[in-house]
């Protein structure tokens, strides 16, 4: 039986995959428009009249249960929709304050003289005051004014140059307590090609404490969905800014629920009512006012808040110019800026007055003839400024040892991490299904045009000198055509697998970067999202090696052949993982196709290696995959010959090393995972400070 016989086998296989896989991936769709459509043709039936609700989708649900609640139904007169948040409201709350407990826990930060200096220049000076636990902060400021710096100096995402930060009193940073703190980011750092459901819950699965099941972590994160009136939204994808899905607010309220869902014990938002229409701005700010009544200590930088937003803040920390112009009770700024000779209008939002008078604008507004400019407003901040020595008053011990227990209680087992991350990775690839079968068509298009080059030749890749005693009817050898073959199938896996491989971890950085602040694992993160690539890497290869063994009809045997080809894969996507980590996304293709065309010429067909050898370069070959690959593909193509040619000749010649083929394949193992391990060791060594 010829190869090409042999390879029918594997080539009915790979079809019955590839049917499969669409049924798999497009069959829900393709049935739940099925469904839909014949429904659709039912509405004149009776019982379609009997129960309408059923023939419509979740969201028509809602939009017409909704209306009903605005015009009256009479099956819900006695219902109003603000009954139903609050009860939504009461099970968030609920639910959040069994996993807290706040009642004898708390996180409270005190900062004294807080500042930064970058060459030569005070982005930041002289920051006092203290965030008691279970208050609600807002940080206020013209642009430029150092607000986002405060908050990072605080958080320990940038160093201070002076001055000294302290949790429950105690002088140290707050990276200990990442668990139960959350950061809203003032970009939407969220997943595209997820859901509104499936962003929060994978954070509330991840990020809750171990004890609870995920019966429990479901109902939390749909009272938090309808806390957030993100409900009706819930199973639509979230989308980018080139292919938008949901609203712009909605997406601010997703990457706010990512840090809700984990519960914590401390929250600090940048600017989380950017992008927000009035209501939903307000409705998000009271829902972080019920937080902090239940004892989690809120931190935001608001811009611009409307009156009802203002008044919800428990305290205010005023900047400008990287200074410190007011810090105390948000209902007492008035009163200060009035002993200052400011006016404050009735029908004005105060804190539009206040963000005129610390944006250097207060000449508007006052009614004295003193100067009104920034550098003022620090002195008499400055001259009248009383801080209380108290904040310093460290936590008991008890107290502190309870925190710790709660900090070790938080996050899913090792395991359940990787498995949560894998599962999310997979999601994420059946979404791009058109992109997945791209990448495995442009592999089954490389083997066949390799093995066309071949096709002439029949099979007959190699010719050398007979065993004795005919070495004299040898016809003219043929060394060179195996590893230049080898060459080839290398180079076509370099380009079919580089830019594949780039985006595994080159489109998700600074999402990576936001769940390792938040005390996510990041081990588990990255052998999630290796083991997620292996399903396309062994039908890229399987692709490949039939179309590749249909033309070219190797001596190697198919299974051989297969898992030469598979292994070399996996080492092209571990050097495209070691460049997503280390160059810009947009860098990252172009960057991996080139270092996988270099490792792949490295491969001892030129120069030979038995060249290579005498320059005493080997190692350096050796250092590199293709070497190893095509050596594997020169001992299983020579070897069924043995009877005939003196392929030890041919291997003196060309440099290889016959009958070593599970040292060739282990090679390969062994450098596709030091390529993993070295891209490992980037992601988390490289920009340090985004992941605190």
């Amino acid at each position: 039986m010829s190869q090409r016989q042999i390879a029918t086998l594997p080539l009915g296989v790979t079809i019955a995959i590839d049917l499969l896989l669409l049924i798999c991936i497009y069959g829900p769709s393709l049935w739940n428009t099925y469904r839909r459509r014949r429904k659709s043709n039912c509405k004149g039936l009776p019982f379609a009249i009997s129960s309408p609700l059923r023939l419509i989708s979740d969201v028509e649900q809602e939009q017409m249960f909704l209306e009903d609640l605005k015009l009256g139904s009479p099956q819900l007169t006695d219902i109003s929709v603000e009954e139903i948040q609050v009860t939504d409201f009461q099970k968030f709350i609920g639910s959040l304050a069994s996993c807290i407990n706040t009642k004898k826990l708390g996180l409270s930060f005190a900062f004294e003289d807080l500042g930064l200096e970058l060459k030569g220049r005070n982005i930041l000076a002289g920051a006092t005051g203290c965030i008691e636990s279970g208050s609600m902060w807002g940080v206020m400021g013209a642009s430029g004014a150092g607000k986002s710096t405060f908050l990072n100096l605080l958080m320990g995402k940038a160093k201070h140059t002076s001055g000294n930060v302290y949790v429950n009193g105690v002088p140290k940073g707050i990276s200990g307590y990442k668990k139960i703190i959350g950061y809203v980011p003032q970009d939407d750092i969220i997943l595209s090609d997820l859901t509104v459901r499936e962003n929060i819950l994978h954070s509330a699965r991840v990020r809750l404490p171990s004890t609870w099941t995920d019966q429990a972590i479901q109902a939390h994160v749909d009272a938090l969905l309808e806390c957030l009136n993100l409900a009706h939204v819930q199973h639509s994808l979230v989308g980018d800014a080139t292919k938008p899905i949901i609203s712009g607010g909605q997406r601010k309220r997703v990457s706010i629920g990512v840090e809700l869902a984990a519960a914590p014990m401390a929250l600090f938002l940048d600017e989380p009512t950017s992008g927000l229409d009035a209501t939903s701005a307000l409705s998000v700010m009271k829902l972080l006012k019920s937080l902090s009544r239940l004892g989690v200590t809120v931190v935001s930088i608001i811009h611009q808040p409307r009156t009802e937003i203002f008044y919800c803040l428990d305290d205010i920390l005023l900047l400008g110019e990287g200074r410190q112009l007011y810090q105390g009770k948000a209902s007492r700024a008035l009163g200060y800026f009035q002993d200052l000779g400011f006016e404050f209008h009735q029908d004005v939002n105060p804190a539009d007055t206040i963000m005129d008078i610390i944006s250097g604008q207060g000449h508007k507004h006052s009614r004295s003839p003193r100067s009104t400019k920034v550098s003022q407003l620090i002195d008499e901040w400055r001259y009248r400024q009383k801080y209380d020595q108290s904040i310093r008053t460290p936590a008991n011990e008890e107290q502190e040892e309870a925190l710790r227990r709660s900090v070790a209680l938080r996050g899913a087992s090792w395991p359940k991490q990787v498995w949560f991350c894998f599962f999310r990775s997979i999601t994420q690839q059946i979404r791009q299904a058109m992109s997945f079968y791209l990448e495995i068509s442009v592999g089954g298009i490389a083997g066949l045009l390799i093995g066309l080059a071949v096709f002439s030749l029949r099979g007959i890749l190699f010719t050398g000198l007979y065993q004795a005693p005919y070495q004299v009817l040898s016809s003219a050898a043929n060394y060179t055509l195996v590893p230049q073959l080898g060459m080839l199938c290398g180079l076509a896996i370099g380009l079919a697998g580089s830019a594949p491989g780039v985006k595994i971890f080159g489109e998700e950085k600074l999402l990576y970067w936001r769940e390792a602040s938040a005390g996510h694992s990041r081990s588990a993160y990255y052998v999630g999202k290796v083991l997620s690539t292996f399903f396309r890497i062994t039908l890229s290869a399987l692709h490949f090696t039939v179309f590749f063994t249909l033309m070219a009809t190797p001596l190697m045997s198919f299974g051989r052949l297969y898992v030469a080809n598979v292994l070399y894969f996996y080492c092209i996507y571990g050097l495209a993982s070691c460049v997503s980590v280390v160059t810009r996304r947009e860098d990252g293709p172009l960057l991996s196709t080139v270092l996988s065309l270099i490792i792949g010429s490295l491969c001892g067909y030129g120069p030979p290696l038995a060249t290579i050898q005498q320059w005493h370069l080997e190692w350096f070959w050796r250092a590199c995959p293709g070497t190893w690959f095509t050596e594997a593909y020169f001992t299983d193509n020579l070897t069924p010959l043995s009877h005939l040619y003196n392929i030890e000749a041919a291997a003196q010649s060309t440099g290889y090393t016959l009958r070593h083929f599970p040292l060739d394949v282990g090679m390969l193992v062994i450098i596709g995972t030091v390529y993993r391990v070295l891209a490992f060791l980037g992601l988390v060594l490289l920009n340090r400070d985004k992941q605190l």
